[in-house]
Formats: C-alpha cells, sequence, structure tokens
C-alpha cells in the first residue's frame, strides 16, 4: 500500500464523538444509478437504483444469495479484486464517482470503512491494530497517533476495558471486543462511511447488544449500511431497510413503512417468514 500524504489525515482531524456535530436533516449522500454486478457472466445483482442517506443506519436485507454482500463490496470497490468480476452503472459519494478509472481506491477505502462478518483483528497488539493503518496512510506524530488510538476506542466503548493493557495481543480479546476493535480500526481513519456485512452474526446476545449500541452512537456521525439476516435486528437498528430478492431491489424506503406497511407482497411474504 502506498501511503499518501499525512496532511491528508492531518487535515481531518479525529475529535470524540461528542464533539462531531449529528446530521440532523436526512440528504442524499450516496447516490446509485442501474449498478450491476457480473461473475463472469452471472450476475449478482441488476439494475439497482437508489439513494443512501447521510448520517442514517441503512439495513440491507433479504434471502442468502440474493446480492447483499455484493452490493456492499461495490461501494468501496472490494470487487476490483475479485477475478472476473464485472460491475457497471453508477456510484457517486458525495459528487466522487467511485467507479471511474481514475479514482484513487485507497483513498476512497479510507473514506469508507468494512466491517466484516467475522471479527479479524490483525495478529498484533491491540496498539499495533490502531497504529498499522495511521502508519500506512502516512501518519508519523507518535503523540497525534496515542491520541487518536484513545479517542477511537472511546468512541466504540472499548478504552476503559483495554487502557492497562494495549500491548497485549488483540485476539486474546472476547469476539465481541475484537469487533469493536475492528469498527475502532476503521474509525481511525475518519471515514464518511461505514459499510458493516452481518457484524453481530459470529456473537453472542452480549456482544450483539454491544455492536447495536455502538452504531446507535455512531448513527448521524457516520453512515452506516448494515447487511443483516436478524430481520428484528434490522427493524430496531436502522433509519431505513433495503430488500433484495433474486438479485433485484423489490423495496426501499424508512424501516417502519417497510416493516408496517410495505407496498411489495413479496416484502410482506419475506417479513412474516414466508421463504428465505
Amino acid at each position: 500500500m502506498t501511503p499518501v500524504e499525512p496532511s491528508l489525515i492531518e487535515q481531518r482531524p479525529r475529535h470524540p464523538l461528542e464533539d462531531r456535530p449529528a446530521c440532523c436533516e436526512p440528504q442524499p449522500f450516496v447516490e446509485i444509478d442501474r449498478l450491476s454486478l457480473y461473475y463472469r457472466e452471472k450476475p449478482a445483482f441488476q439494475d439497482v437504483t437508489l439513494s443512501i442517506n447521510r448520517g442514517c443506519i441503512t439495513a440491507l436485507v433479504g434471502p442468502s444469495g440474493c446480492g447483499k454482500t455484493s452490493f456492499l463490496t461495490c461501494l468501496n470497490r472490494l470487487t476490483d479484486l475479485i477475478a472476473g468480476c464485472r460491475v457497471s452503472g453508477r456510484i457517486t459519494i458525495d459528487a466522487l464517482d467511485v467507479l471511474a478509472p481514475g479514482t484513487d481506491v485507497i483513498q476512497l477505502r479510507r473514506r469508507i470503512g468494512m466491517i466484516f462478518q467475522k471479527p479479524n483483528p490483525f495478529p498484533l497488539t491491540i496498539r499495533r491494530n490502531l497504529e498499522f493503518p495511521l502508519r500506512e496512510h502516512g501518519l508519523r506524530d507518535r503523540e497525534q497517533i496515542a491520541r487518536m488510538i484513545e479517542t477511537t476506542l472511546r468512541d466504540v466503548g472499548l478504552w476503559d476495558e483495554v487502557r492497562d493493557r494495549l500491548d497485549s495481543p488483540a485476539l486474546a480479546l472476547s469476539g465481541g471486543q475484537q469487533q469493536r476493535l475492528c469498527i475502532a480500526r476503521a474509525l481511525a481513519l475518519s471515514p464518511e462511511v461505514l459499510l458493516m456485512d452481518e457484524p453481530c452474526s459470529a456473537l453472542d446476545v452480549e456482544g450483539t447488544r454491544a455492536i447495536e449500541e455502538l452504531m446507535f452512537g455512531l448513527r448521524g456521525h457516520y453512515t452506516i449500511v448494515i447487511v443483516t439476516h436478524n430481520m428484528a435486528q434490522a427493524r430496531r437498528a436502522s433509519d431505513e431497510c433495503i430488500f433484495m430478492l433474486l438479485g433485484e431491489m423489490v423495496e426501499h424506503g424508512r424501516t417502519e413503512d417497510i416493516f408496517l406497511n410495505p407496498k411489495n407482497p413479496k416484502t410482506t411474504e419475506y417479513i412474516e417468514g414466508r421463504y428465505g
């Protein structure tokens, strides 16, 4: 990975969440127009058009194999790493053309953090897990790095739990703590969007509760898109909901409307558990 100029991070300093203004009025931030993804000639999903609002939590739901994770990976171009993968359409994030050939993918992935289904901390210390991405992106000042480590750990509610063992192995943490550390690692680069691919599926009830509470705390400060198979989680944890089925977007709207007054009978059937 080629480091960018340190000033690019220094120009966007990290602050505690309480010092960062939350978004009051939802407004389109991620614009998707006729987006399709193919693995060789097989479509994962086709012709998806929608807007994702700034500062909101948007849940992406649907049966396995309907294209949810594939959709997520388009947003920060992880699809570039998959042989035979072809994406068409248009994605803009705050006027940035994501799919344009000249887009700096490294900077794009700094702006759009990704949290995976299974916690994946580096096999390093807790401290090094957070130092590593900062140094890779050009930050060298030790005091600033130390401040950012504390800030991000406070943001995810881990500071009081690990402050006395920052040099202990990250893999010794519980599953829920590891997932929060991975979120802190993403937040360290001051992203604007967090993509979360079933972040609670490998966690117990307590770990799931901690991640959901964290999402509520991040809401308004970050634009969050979460893939989940847990319909109860989608209902209680999101502002908006996207329902996908067989590679198509069936319905998108306010979560309350999707669950209480769906427009498409297929949505009703899925919510009521008739398939999936």
